[in-house]
């Protein structure tokens, strides 16, 4: 039985997400500084969005991440947090999210942070 079912599944089965491992290596830079790097990122594909790259917690330097207090909500996903970064003098708001405790369907992502690519320099290799 579903502990937690994600209600934008049950409003529309035909919507399509896919999590699947990233073959290669992804860098997040900021300011200079290396705030994450990882060879076990998942890329999610959701319907005719483009795919999102997210990496686990432990492969993130939260010590160059304040969690700021915006939140959203995927009827897909569940809720997510935010993280700020600051490095190197510079700050930007809302640079990663995550869903800590996504909807069952998506408990793949859990605990992994996506970042937004027009915010922080991402890198992919290998791929």
């Amino acid at each position: 039985m579903d502990r937690n079912p994600s209600p934008g599944f049950k409003r529309n089965p035909g919507h399509t997400i896919t999590v699947r491992p990233y073959q290669g290596t992804v860098t997040v830079g900021f300011a200079g500084a290396v705030i994450a790097t990882s060879d076990r990122a998942q890329l999610l594909q959701e319907a005719n969005y483009p795919p999102v790259l997210y990496m686990p917690f432990a492969d993130i330097r939260f010590d160059a991440l304040t969690p700021s207090d915006t939140s959203t909500h995927c009827p897909y996903k569940g809720d997510a947090s935010y993280w700020s970064a600051g490095a190197g003098g510079e700050t930007c708001r809302d640079v990663m999210w995550a869903y800590q405790d996504p909807y069952d369907e998506m408990l793949a992502i859990k605990d992994n942070g996506a970042f937004y690519p027009d915010r922080v320099d991402i890198r992919t290799s290998g791929a």
